[in-house]
This record gives structure tokens, C-alpha cells and sequence, in this order.
């Protein structure tokens, strides 16, 4: 089912053509010798091998201009560029999946098309149509389909980028951009036993209060974070959990994850505002949970509501989501000097079962009740 279009409070209204209505047919160049041969699964690092080829359009004189796929490999970038200079640039992330039956499916790809045209008008982009961004991946996963692994747990992540391309230092939106789609084989994001163990991180914070960009997927958001997560993995944790940027009490993210907590039998979830990303996964679980009939509550929860819990022994489960970690259990959350834990090891039946059936969905195990699998025709 396609999301009804929406744009966050306060956003520009889009004030550039779109390439939204036309039929999408891209010129072909394919490479002259595949390096699938090279990949080896069962060691690949997440994110660091990438399939043999790049989508890419370029928007100049008011327009998109003809998209075209071409060998994966580096593409002109001023040393002026708005984007290094100003950081005018967004991202999405999603996946590709293999069923048994060899049939190829992406998930919800409307969702993130939408997500990706409200973080383009924050950040006066011009945004592309929610069709010719489905049709892009289609068109390119097509191409490099065999690079989609078959191994359990695998698939073909998707990082569509958006950035400015002109080569001007004044503060104000680029007049040329360029919209690229890359991508990568990948195998699980989180790979330990025992579930996360997060760092409550209480100095920095990953987005203001209000009017920031904690609701966009913009470069900017990300690269703010990298200091307290390095720093929390040389401390021996997985990854941190941000507190709100006004009091430093209210939980809204697990690294780039969204969070949930399953307590005395209800689940809550940190509300969508513009500190917390309106992650599609987490939207998926939300409906999942209702069909279940399990309780959801979508509110703020302060980090010494969480402590209380585990004290009084009605924390039963902690989990996070996100495309690249799917449903990550969490099992352990110490907090000024003291152990937040699960009363369920971790992965508690909920967080398990919450797995099992979204990735049975996505890999076309399970039944799609709401309709959120695409299939990508490679014939």
C-alpha cells in the first residue's frame, strides 16, 4: 500500500520540478566483467562490498534529467561542493530479499520514497517522485540480481543518496544535484549472543529539542553521533541510547535504532516528533504488536521509568529496530551505576517472535496481510 504523502510541520513546500509521472526507463551500461565472482558471503563485512552497479540522475535547469545505470564507481565531486561544505545531502536505507523461491521482494519501498521526499524538502532538495524512486530500485536490482544472496539471514541492502553537486560556497541550495542508488550484499547487522548492551548517553545528544533534524535522514544527523557511539564501543558497549536534548531523562533512540520497551504487558514506544526518525520498521512492528492484540503506546518514557521497572520486575523485554538490525533484542542498559536488565533473557518471546515474523514477510515465508512486499521482476 502507497502512504499518503505527508511533510514534517514547518517544512518549505517543494518548490522545484519533479521527475514523479514518466515512465522510468534508464540507459543500461553495464560493466564489461562481473566481480560476483569475488564475493565471498560468509565473510563480507557489512557496507564495505558493493554490487557491480549505480543508478544515478542529475538535476540541472530545473529538472531531472535522464536517469541512466552505470558500473559502480566514484562520481565527480567539487572541492566546493555544497555537499562537502554544507552538508546538503540526505539517504535512505532499505533491502533487498531473496525468497526459497528464488523471487525477489522489497519492503514498503512507498515508506521510505515518502521519508526521503520529507527529508529533501528540509533540506531544499528537490525531491523525486515517490514512482520513479520505487522504479529506480527496481530497475537496478533487476540488473545486478544475482548479487541479491540466498543464504539465510542475507540480502542486498539499499543506500539511495541525495546530494548537491554544484561547486558554489554560498549558504543557499545548490541548483544541481545528483540522486544515486548503490548497493551492497549484506549478512546480519548485529552478529553477539545475550542481546545489545547500550551506553545511556547523558552529555551529547543525537538532535534538539525542536525544529532540528532528528526526523530527517539527513548526512548532518548522522555524523553527529560517531563520537559518543565510537566512544561507547571502546567502553564495551554495542551501541548508546540517546536521552532527549532538553532534560536528559526521556529515551528516544538506541544508536540509529528505534526503541521499544515491554512493560507489565504493555509495549512503549518513544513518540514520531522531530528529534526521533520515523523509522519504517518501527512503523511495521507497531501494526504487527495491534494485530497480536499487545498493547502499544506510543509516549515518552524516561530512562529512571525504565530503572523502576527492572527494579520492581515488570521490565520484561527491550528491543530496537531498524532495516539493518531488523528486531534487536537489548539486554543490558547500566545507568548510573546501576543494571537495567530484561526480566526475559534476551531475545525475549515477543522480540523473537516480532522477528520470525517480519523477516518472514520480507522473505516471502509468511503471509503479507498488509500488503507491504514489491516484487522485482528480473526477467
Amino acid at each position: 500500500m502507497k502512504p499518503a504523502r505527508t511533510a514534517s510541520p514547518g517544512a518549505p513546500k517543494p518548490h522545484f520540478a519533479t521527475y514523479g509521472k514518466m515512465a522510468l526507463n534508464p540507459k543500461i551500461v553495464r560493466v564489461r566483467s562481473s566481480r560476483l565472482a569475488d564475493l565471498d558471503m560468509e565473510n563480507t563485512v557489512f557496507g564495505e562490498v558493493f554490487s557491480d552497479h549505480m543508478f544515478s540522475m542529475v538535476y540541472q535547469n530545473g529538472r531531472w534529467g535522464s536517469p541512466e545505470i552505470v558500473p559502480y564507481g566514484p562520481v565527480p565531486l567539487s572541492p566546493a561542493s555544497i555537499a562537502l561544505n554544507y552538508a546538503q545531502a540526505v539517504f535512505e536505507g532499505m533491502k533487498a530479499y531473496r525468497g526459497a523461491d528464488g523471487t525477489l521482494r522489497l519492503f514498503r519501498p512507498y515508506r521510505n520514497a515518502a521519508r526521503l521526499r520529507a527529508s529533501c524538502e528540509r533540506l531544499c532538495i528537490p525531491p523525486i517522485g515517490e514512482q520513479v524512486f520505487v522504479d529506480a530500485l527496481k530497475a537496478l536490482i533487476a540488473v545486478d540480481a544475482d548479487w541479491v544472496p540466498a543464504l539465510p539471514g542475507c540480502a542486498l541492502y539499499i543506500r539511495p543518496v541525495v546530494f548537491s553537486a554544484e561547486d558554489h560556497i554560498e549558504v543557499r541550495p545548490s541548483r544541481r544535484y545528483r540522486f544515486i542508488v548503490v548497493t551492497a550484499p549484506v549478512g546480519r547487522y548485529f552478529t553477539g549472543g545475550g542481546g545489545l548492551s547500550l551506553k545511556v548517553e547523558e552529555y551529547y545528544t543525537r538532535s534538539p529539542a525542536e525544529g532540528g533534524l532528528g526526523a530527517s535522514k539527513a548526512a548532518a544527523n548522522y555524523a553527529g553521533t560517531i563520537l559518543s557511539s565510537e566512544g561507547a564501543r571502546r567502553e564495551g558497549f554495542d551501541q548508546v541510547l540517546w536521552l532527549d536534548g532538553r532534560e536528559r531523562r526521556y529515551v528516544e533512540e538506541a544508536g540509529l535504532m528505534n526503541v521499544f520497551f515491554k512493560i507489565g504487558g504493555r509495549t512503549v514506544t518513544p513518540p514520531i516528533g522531530d528529534s526521533i526518525l520515523p523509522g519504517v520498521t518501527r512503523d511495521s512492528l507497531i501494526t504487527l504488536l495491534r494485530d497480536r492484540g499487545v498493547p502499544v503506546e506510543e509516549q515518552r518514557i524516561a530512562i529512571d521509568e525504565v530503572l523502576a521497572a527492572a527494579r520492581a520486575g515488570t521490565l520484561e523485554e527491550m528491543f530496537a529496530s531498524a532495516t539493518a538490525a531488523v528486531v534487536a533484542p537489548i539486554g543490558n542498559l547500566p545507568w548510573r551505576g546501576e543494571a537495567i536488565a530484561p526480566r526475559e533473557a534476551a531475545p525475549g518471546p515477543l522480540t523473537g517472535a516480532l522477528y520470525e515474523e517480519l523477516t518472514g514477510i520480507q522473505f516471502g515465508r509468511i503471509a503479507d496481510p498488509h500488503g507491504w512486499t514489491e516484487i522485482v521482476e528480473t526477467g
